[in-house]
């Protein structure tokens, strides 16, 4: 009995700690899609521009001239960058959800044989 309330604990303290880490990767996962969401919005206003409108970027304190192309390109490999970032979290998530799952299945498991 001491031996099954000594695992029960040890198992709720590990879901406890996938809590937390699904958290942090549901929260780490809405940081990326906001920053999708802006860049996404910077590419349809360069979609609106004439290729030869001035374009600066904040560089520090400074803005720098930026060609068109050029911004255009990073904007476009930064998404891209953004998109696979959030396809890792999604299958972190997903993997800790399984984990979470099974550590709850065996916690269920140890009360039945508590009680």
């Amino acid at each position: 009995m001491a031996e099954a309330k000594q695992q029960f604990e040890s198992l709720s303290l590990e879901f406890n700690q996938q809590q937390n880490s699904l958290n942090e990767l549901i929260t780490a996962r809405s940081q990326l899609e906001t920053q999708f969401q802006e860049n996404k919005i910077v590419l349809t206003e360069f979609e609106s521009l004439n290729e030869d409108s001035k374009i600066y970027k904040l560089t520090g304190p400074i803005l720098l001239p930026q060609d068109y192309s050029e911004a255009k390109m990073n904007v476009s490999k930064r998404i891209e960058f953004i998109e696979g970032e959030i396809s890792r979290v999604e299958t972190k998530i997903s993997d800790e959800e399984k984990a979470m799952e099974a550590t709850r299945q065996k916690l269920l498991a140890i009360r039945a044989q508590m009680a």
